[in-house]
């Protein structure tokens, strides 16, 4: 590993923006290596980002501190326009607190529109490893066309994160992960990776799920290649939970109990993602939908279907439910629709696209039953969203799901009933980077006779990366072959274009 002598870093960090740095040189330093977790960037803008680390030289220790003595410590991190450092453009000082698990928020201003940097931190003697980040282009204007690659779902005792590093090959401009970054189950006897300790309910516990996690390679280097815009699912607090309703009683916890574990589950998010102050955890709510600006090319409208949502109807589960379709219901809640509807109408891009967590199409079964989780279980809350983006005029709607462990490509109808109805939108679903395993070749699509407008499947585990352009957003569904060899070569299973003004998925 690289490490910087004192002298050295501290001549860097003071120095104006374009200074020469001195060269890195071995030093030795009096504690352990702090920067086990990598780096990481995330929420682009015009002219800042928010660069991530968080110190534990022994990360995986059961009180979630990650070996880190009970004291802040002093973080300084520095950006450059080249990997070597030669020169800076931003550098300072950040404490990073034990609070907090000795993670580090830095919002990275003063950076020019539309251009990519290098970043590094340095502490305790240590320099930690490189990241490469990039804003976005500025206000008005287009820029260059942007790879973005999109994820969800990785649990750790499934496989190893081989598609994270073949993201990371592919060096993309943004990454989108869709939720379910970790997941919060007990040690699984048997599986390919184990969990450590029981099911996570403490702060200490999801601090070290994080850590855990965070450990993988192939992880840390997609954090390292590019920008992240995170949002959470299910499973980063406790599955299928619906506001404050949980899905079971497993755990037994008191209504204080399930409260605390909650309030835990937002802190450890907030510590262990690129977030901006603002994203912070508030108690037992964390204010995550929000809308991030690429210039003219590209708005993001990512949402929190998990927080505000009404309970699962009927139940949960697949069945046929009339409450379903009652108005009162929201998966994001109302004050969520609203902003979202307003955002879209505001037309702050050629590409309205909105990040989320749950199947966004129709999608019933032969019997009629669907999936209560997903968008089915709220059909009103849809139809408004969907009816808003036509009246408002929304040229082009991406929707970008993940949750669902296999590829989808879904035409957004007008009236899902009548095959002849218009298509007004696109959605795009990427699999998962490791959850249900290996996966299969099967690329029939499930209840293909009664969904017409679903038009491709894949039960292959892997990515979703696209090439957004002013004229056409191209999707290529990336799969690997196995997670339980590591490294095994991604492939394209299928590309799609979707063309401006065109909703609808064209194949290519």
């Amino acid at each position: 590993m690289n490490r910087l002598s004192r002298r050295t870093f501290v001549l860097g960090g003071v120095a104006a923006a374009g200074a020469a740095v001195a060269p890195l040189q071995s030093a030795s330093a009096a504690v352990p290596y702090p920067f086990q977790l990598g780096v990481a960037s995330g929420e682009p803008d015009a002219s800042s980002v928010v660069l991530w680390t968080r110190l534990a030289p022994t990360p995986l220790n059961a009180d979630g501190q990650g070996g880190m003595a009970n004291a802040d410590v002093a973080v300084d991190w520095q950006v450059s326009t080249t990997s070597t450092f030669a020169s800076l453009v931003a550098s300072g000082t950040v404490t990073a607190r034990y609070a907090a698990a000795h993670s580090v928020h830095v919002v990275a201003g003063g950076l020019q529109p539309d251009a990519e940097y290098y970043y590094r931190f340095r502490a305790q003697g240590h320099i930690s490893p490189v990241g490469r980040t990039r804003t976005a282009p500025a206000a008005g204007t287009l820029g260059r066309d942007f790879v973005m690659a999109f994820a969800s779902c990785a649990h750790y005792e499934s496989g190893y994160y081989t598609a994270y590093q073949r993201m990371a090959d592919d060096r993309p401009d943004l990454i989108l992960h869709l939720g379910d970054y970790i997941y919060e189950d007990a040690a699984t006897a048997g599986s390919l990776r184990q969990h450590l300790g029981a099911e996570i309910v403490s702060l200490a516990d999801y601090r070290r799920r994080y850590a855990q996690y965070k450990s993988d390679p192939d992880l840390q280097a997609a954090h390292a290649i590019a920008p992240w815009l995170v949002v959470p699912d299910d499973h980063e607090v406790e599955n299928n939970y619906a506001n404050m309703t949980r899905a079971d009683s497993s755990p037994a916890l008191t209504t204080a109990q399930w409260t605390a574990r909650r309030t835990a589950a937002y802190q450890a998010y907030y510590e262990n993602m690129p977030l901006r102050p603002a994203n912070a955890n508030n108690g037992n709510s964390i204010p995550l939908f929000r809308r991030v600006q690429w210039g003219q090319l590209a708005v993001f409208h990512m949402l929190d279907t998990r927080q505000f949502r009404n309970d699962q109807a009927c139940g949960d589960g697949w069945k046929v439910c009339a409450d379903a379709d009652l108005a009162t219901r929201s998966l994001p809640g109302t004050a969520q629709e609203s902003w979202l509807l307003d955002g879209l109408g505001q037309h702050l891009a050629k590409w309205d696209v909105i990040g989320q967590q749950v199947f966004f199409a129709r999608q019933f079964d032969a019997s009629g039953a669907s999936n209560m989780d997903a968008w089915d279980g709220y059909r009103a809350s849809r139809a408004r969203i969907q009816q808003g983006w036509v009246d408002r005029g929304v040229r082009n709607p991406l929707v970008l799901t993940g949750d669902v462990h296999a590829s989808w490509a879904n035409n957004l109808k007008a009236d899902y009933a009548n095959a002849s109805s218009a298509v007004i939108g696109t959605e795009l679903v990427c699999t998962s980077i490791t959850s249900g395993g290996n996966g299969t070749a099967d690329t029939a699509i499930p209840n293909a006779a009664t969904n017409p407008h679903l038009k491709f499947y894949s039960n292959r585990r892997g990515y979703v990366r696209t090439t957004i352009t002013p004229a056409q957003v191209t999707a290529d569904f990336r799969g690997v072959a196995s997670v339980t060899e590591h490294g095994a070569a991604a492939t394209t299973l299928k590309s799609f274009a979707i063309l401006d003004g065109r909703p609808g998925l064209q194949s290519i």
